[in-house]
């Protein structure tokens, strides 16, 4: 499968309008589309989702590694795939969209913000590629993409200033219409606010599919195999309830597919009042706890957590999954609202974010998702601030992030494990939860 990246030039640009117009257009061309997003982020591939029609890859080189990217790459379907990157170009640490670029030896596509430029989109485009051989990166920017750039003039003085090497490869026209709302922790999810199709119809108009299939290109190989070949569980197999709804929203795509791998799998939705399905463990994405606290609170499946938790089934929750297992949830108004009361902490959220980092963790006894002394990748982004009880226990020390409790993470009760890191699959925590079931 050929791909390219749609790298940015900052935060802010439009990458994401621009990745669904880009999407937008390859379908209208008979092109099958595999979306996929440059580091951890839930929310802007739910944007993918709804227009390409299946699940995002997410692309980051400290939860997978370079071969991992590889991999989860290729376990995409359709005839094109569209990387949005991260930040700008070259922001971040080693999983900017640079960096994924470089890994997956993907030509980038420079989004850039043309509502007030015209030569100057052409001087900031040979910048960013030029800044790649001063900084000895290995990233080719082969051509740009026009974000709220008019028709007429305006595209064709974008187009006939930029240098050889650099292809004008459409524009993204300014509309009102293609603005998606936002809020804590980024954009509002894409099934609460899809683009207006006439509007995401009218901007895929703009963009030149025929040259952009023409610079896609196939990433190498990964240089080892997937080491979890061949333990997918064969005979009988694990059950897991895996809750989904939009309190429980944050889940990647390879997590998914790992569990049905090697269990079989019980999806249920708290907020739409379904009891806790018979299951050998359960596992609580993250999501917005937080906007639907109420309904949490009278949930007949937090209730049936409580019960069976207690009687050791194996529950994992991460981060708005742990706020559900936690004692109580007070939002931002002052009210506090009733959770499962698995976790002996009371959540608080606040008004800004109170953790942005990727995480490493190192555990310090057994738990469901890996032995003492084994590490685990993830990433936390979050609002609230944990107050634990005087009799919890933590089952992680922080190497890199900030966990529940400064250098601590990792909340720990009967066979039920909160913490405020999302791995991922590659990390193993997922084959070590089914494993110990």
């Amino acid at each position: 499968m050929k791909g390219f990246v749609l790298g940015g030039t900052s935060s802010g640009v439009g990458k994401t309008v621009a990745t669904l117009a880009v999407i937008e257009a390859l379908q209208r061309a008979g092109e099958a589309v595999q979306p996929a997003k440059a580091g951890p982020d839930f929310i802007d591939p739910s944007h993918h989702e709804a227009v390409a029609g299946r699940p995002s890859r997410t692309l980051d080189l400290w939860l997978q590694g370079r071969d991992g990217a590889r991999r989860n790459y290729r376990r995409g379907e359709g005839d094109v795939c569209v990387v949005e990157g991260v930040m700008g170009l070259y922001d971040g640490d080693a999983s900017s969209t640079a960096a994924v670029a470089e890994a997956l030896d993907l030509p980038v596509v420079l989004v850039v913000d043309a509502e007030a430029g015209m030569e100057s989109v052409a001087a900031t485009a040979l910048g960013f590629r030029e800044y790649a051989d001063a900084a000895g990166r290995d990233v080719e920017v082969v051509g740009v993409l026009a974000q709220r750039a008019h028709g007429g003039r305006h595209a064709e003085g974008i187009r006939d200033a930029l240098p050889d090497g650099i292809d004008y490869l459409g524009r993204i026209p300014p509309s009102d219409d293609l603005e998606i709302p936002d809020r804590h922790l980024g954009l509002e999810m894409g099934r609460e606010s899809p683009l207006d199709p006439d509007a995401l119809a009218a901007a895929a108009e703009g963009v030149r599919t025929d040259r952009l299939l023409d610079l896609a290109r196939e990433p190498p190989r990964p240089g080892s195999g997937d080491p979890r070949d061949g333990n997918a569980a064969d005979g009988d197999r694990p059950t897991v309830a895996v809750a989904s709804d939009a309190a429980f929203a944050f889940s990647y795509a390879a997590t998914t597919e790992r569990l049905r791998a090697v269990a079989d799998v019980h999806t249920f939705s708290p907020l739409a009042g379904d009891p806790l399905p018979p299951a050998d463990g359960v596992y609580l994405p993250g999501g917005y706890p937080e906007l639907h606290a109420a309904e949490l609170a009278s949930a007949r499946a937090l209730s049936d957590l409580a019960d069976r938790a207690s009687e050791g089934l194996p529950v994992y929750g991460e981060c708005g999954g742990m706020i559900a297992l936690s004692e109580s949830l007070i939002t931002t108004d002052g009210d506090a609202h009733e959770m499962a009361g698995v976790l002996p902490a009371e959540v608080e959220m606040r008004d800004r974010y109170q953790a942005l980092d990727h995480v490493e963790l190192r555990a310090t006894r057994d738990v469901p998702t890996a032995a003492a002394g084994e590490r685990l990748r993830g990433h936390e982004f979050h609002y609230s601030r944990a107050d634990l009880g005087s009799d919890a226990r933590l089952a992680f020390d922080v190497v890199r992030g900030d966990g529940v409790d400064g250098d601590r993470d990792g909340l720990v009760e009967y066979r039920t494990l909160g913490t405020y890191c999302h791995c991922h699959p590659e990390s193993g925590a997922f084959d070590a939860f089914v494993g110990r079931l």
